[in-house]
């Protein structure tokens, strides 16, 4: 795969994988904006920008851009199961400690065994067969790491999309958030509902992938629900509860309704649907 790189005025609606984007900008005052869109390949999957630029420098948000896609590329390099002389492949083979190991898989294996006791368990990345395995957090992280590197006072919004996983800030423009479509999973060209984003959110399900996620306890797979959706502040957090809702079912929302900052929905087989009190639907 190869990356590209767009610089011009945004449209009215922009498209992202498995979601909806924001609508055009509307009022007397509205107007386009130029955006940077660019798709970077990484991760086994491709992670895509959409940099509402505002009144900052062009240039400046290209360096940018390129800063945010090195986050991810050092991501890749550390932490891929996939690569053998990656660090945490040698963790997993025993070759090394945690303390060995670049800064980073300390810092996400104390964020995994956060998101371990949120959830009781149902996310655990120590409960992998192989030997520990925290890429269930990484994709999130690792978004959210290069969207800090695009946040400035002159860009109005960013929107960093891994592989549906959204991290943002801002919006499309100074007066309102971006809106993302949930995809219904038993319809997958439809959608469940839109939400209106402050910060990220992630879903898991096993709608396109099978049953690719494994219960902690039993090792073997299992899936609840039809999909979990969780938004918060932080995208890795939001990806590690995701998962775990599926794995847990609907009980999982009283961990999440807890938790402060952030909210889930949870969509079942059946095509019911139940979320905590603050999930930001709008339609």
């Amino acid at each position: 795969m190869t990356a590209s790189t767009t610089l011009g005025i945004a449209p009215g609606r922009t498209s992202a994988p498995a979601q909806a984007a924001e609508p055009a900008p509307s009022g007397a005052g509205a107007r386009a904006l130029p955006v940077l869109r660019h798709v970077h390949p990484v991760m086994g999957t491709v992670v895509s920008f959409d940099v509402r630029i505002g009144d900052a420098d062009p240039n400046a948000a290209l360096v940018a851009l390129s800063r945010a896609c090195a986050r991810l590329d050092r991501a890749n390099a550390v932490f891929s199961t996939w690569k053998p002389n990656s660090p945490i492949s040698r963790l997993r083979r025993g070759e090394i400690t945690s303390e060995m190991a670049p800064a980073e898989v300390s810092e996400v294996l104390a964020l995994c065994s956060g998101a371990r006791e949120i959830s009781r368990g149902w996310f655990d990345p120590w409960a992998m067969p192989g030997g520990v395995d925290p890429t269930g957090y990484v994709k999130g992280w690792a978004a959210q790491k290069a969207l800090a590197a695009l946040v400035s006072n002159e860009v109005t919004g960013v929107m960093v999309n891994a592989a549906g996983d959204i991290a943002s800030y801002g919006g499309p423009d100074s007066t309102q958030p971006f809106r993302i479509g949930v995809v219904d999973p038993l319809v997958p060209s439809r959608l469940a509902c839109v939400v209106e984003l402050e910060g990220a959110i992630a879903t898991s399900g096993t709608y396109e992938r099978g049953a690719h996620l494994l219960d902690p306890r039993s090792k073997r797979p299992r899936s609840c629900l039809a999909s979990a959706s969780v938004c918060g502040p932080d995208l890795g957090l939001a990806d590690a509860l995701a998962t775990a809702l599926v794995v847990a079912g609907e009980d999982g929302l009283a961990w999440i309704e807890a938790l402060e900052g952030y909210e889930a929905l949870a969509l079942a087989f059946d095509g019911s649907a139940r979320w905590t009190e603050r999930f930001p639907i709008v339609a």
